[in-house]
């Protein structure tokens, strides 16, 4: 939906597709993401501090997103339409706010306590039936009830990913997997950054070839047993495997979020990939911020009493 206004407006395929896809790698950290509701379950903690706590990690991406926008603007001379006004700011906040105020009723929610991952799956799920049907008028009746069988579907998947997931964590602690892999990352327990990192990069790499869901049943069991004896923080932990995985699928050659939104542009990945190189820089220096600085993941959880 959004290329053709980009393209229509004069900007570089290449460039619109890049924006599009580095920006869709950071929305896995803002709920209600599905992903992050499987891997609290995984590492049985809490969804609702892991919502909290995406909120910071992904306004940091974004700002190191909008750092190379603004210098490829520049650098390019990027096509202007016109400066923008105090009344085009307001009209567009207002077209906005139909679907922004989820995040932020969701944020309030959490925080004051008022509810629950669940209820606020219900609520999410209500205002959007209610702003289809009496704000944007565009879904009739059969094709809502087709968007509840779809979305039965889903959650029937995920629900069988969690089983799956279980068993895989009990077989993985019976094989001594989770100790194997301890004693081959001993040289990293001194370095809690340098283990995230690693583990972050496995991760971007399972997320692009296997995709989210399957990547946190597969690899979070494993290494997150060795991540608590090192005293990681348990939601700092899901908050880096979070951002590396929405990041690897958007990686190329294989990443699936890529090949899609490389589809819709026209594009090739090896006609598109220097022009992505920026913004995967600035993904990866997010992605370190967030390892490097746990206060990014963690202060907001803590303001809201989620966690210590």
């Amino acid at each position: 939906a959004l290329m053709p206004p980009l393209t229509k407006a004069g900007y570089d395929p290449r460039d619109s597709a890049s924006l599009i896809a580095s920006g869709t790698a950071m929305g896995m950290l803002v709920p209600p993401a599905i992903f992050m509701i499987v891997i609290a379950q995984v590492t049985n903690t809490s969804a609702v501090a892991l919502f909290v706590a995406g909120f910071v990690p992904a306004m940091v991406i974004m700002l190191c997103l909008m750092a190379v926008v603004y210098i490829r603007a520049r650098q390019k001379d990027w096509p202007v339409d016109t400066r923008p006004s105090l009344k085009r700011i307001g009209q567009a906040s207002l077209h906005a706010a139909v679907p922004m105020v989820v995040p932020f009723v969701i944020l309030a929610g959490f925080i004051f306590g008022i509810i629950t991952a669940t209820e606020a799956g219900a609520v999410v799920a209500g205002y959007a039936f209610l702003a289809a049907k009496l704000y944007y008028r565009n879904v009739s009746w059969r094709e809502m009830g087709k968007i509840a069988y779809d979305s039965a579907i889903l959650t029937a998947a995920v629900i069988f990913l969690l089983a799956v997931a279980s068993v895989y964590q009990y077989l993985m602690g019976v094989s001594g997997v989770p100790q194997l892999l301890g004693e081959l990352l001993s040289p990293l327990k001194g370095h809690p950054w340098l283990f995230l990192t690693v583990t972050a990069i496995v991760s971007c790499l399972f997320g692009m070839v296997l995709e989210g869901l399957p990547a946190a049943v597969v690899l979070i069991p494993v290494v997150f047993p060795i991540s608590e004896a090192m005293g990681i923080n348990p939601i700092q932990f899901n908050i880096v495997q979070t951002a590396a995985v929405g990041i690897g699928l958007f990686l190329p050659p294989m990443g699936v979020g890529l090949l899609m939104a490389l589809r819709f542009a026209g594009l090739n990945v090896g006609e598109h990939f220097r022009t992505y190189l920026p913004y995967m820089l600035a993904l990866f220096v997010g992605l370190l911020l967030i390892i490097c600085i746990p206060e990014i993941s963690l202060t907001l959880p803590r303001l809201a009493g989620l966690i210590r």
